[in-house]
């Protein structure tokens, strides 16, 4: 991946399912492709939208168009695409905490505690879903103080896998042990001490589960995910679907 741009095959993959296309339906829009070096140098260097390269246009527009994408869900849409292809033999799910800088708080007319922005030094967290290879697949986000579990109850409700890897945080028998097991997934999470009844799991498939740990490390190359700048908790996660789309296409 180059540093300020995409590179022409990973472009070549995505600019048929983008919107404003020539020949799509509605008007065309004024080069996709600057958009989306804009949008990945922001979030590359962290830097405010404000002092985007004039290179890349108004970045006014830039970020309007980017929260527009991201409000009608064309981020989600554009991975979704992407991930049909994840080899789900098994998934894995983790957490990461990301602190909120000062400029992501206060949104005009929203309600704070609505933007996944909490009462920890972390600010917020996110919940991922990755396949066997360490794609990422799905995001969850919640404010820092929020348990892990939240997240598994999103990220594991209906899918179709053969076994589920996690950390012991996620050993809780009525939100996760069992439903898994009633829908005949694998259970592949330590037991906690403090069980009554050990419970066995497979080691050595336990392994793979420093996939997502990679996976996070490549998430905070980021700049600007390692650190939270976006107001609007809809942004963020725009944001991070937009370095999977790219951790996709490396």
């Amino acid at each position: 991946m180059l540093r300020d741009g995409i590179r022409d095959d990973q472009w070549d993959r995505i600019k048929d399912l983008l919107p404003g296309r020539i020949g799509h339906v509605g008007a065309t829009a004024r080069n996709n492709r600057l958009f989306i070096d804009a949008v990945l140098y922001r979030l590359r260097t962290g830097i405010p939208w404000r002092d985007l390269p004039e290179r890349f246009g108004d970045f006014k527009n830039i970020h309007r168009r980017f929260s527009r994408w991201a409000e009608k869900g064309l981020w989600t849409n554009l991975l979704s695409l992407l991930t049909e292809d994840a080899d789900e033999e098994y998934v894995m799910i983790d957490s990461t905490l990301v602190r909120a800088h000062q400029h992501s708080s206060g949104a005009v007319g929203r309600n704070p505690s609505d933007q996944a922005i909490g009462r920890s030094r972390g600010g917020l967290t996110i919940h991922a879903r990755v396949d066997a290879l360490g794609n990422p697949t799905e995001f969850f986000l919640t404010a820092g103080q929020v348990h892990d579990l939240a997240g598994a109850e999103v990220l594991l409700t209906d899918i179709e896998t053969g076994a589920v890897i996690a950390d012991k945080a996620y050993d809780a028998e009525e939100r996760v042990v069992k439903p898994l097991e009633q829908a005949r997934i694998e259970v592949v999470i330590p037991p906690r001490s403090c069980r009554k009844t050990p419970r066995e799991y497979d080691r050595e498939l336990y392994k793979a589960r420093h996939l997502i740990e990679n996976f996070f490390c490549k998430l905070k190359h980021f700049r600007g995910i390692a650190t939270r700048y976006d107001k609007l908790s809809r942004n963020f996660l725009a944001a991070l679907q937009f370095a999977a789309i790219l951790i996709w296409l490396n």
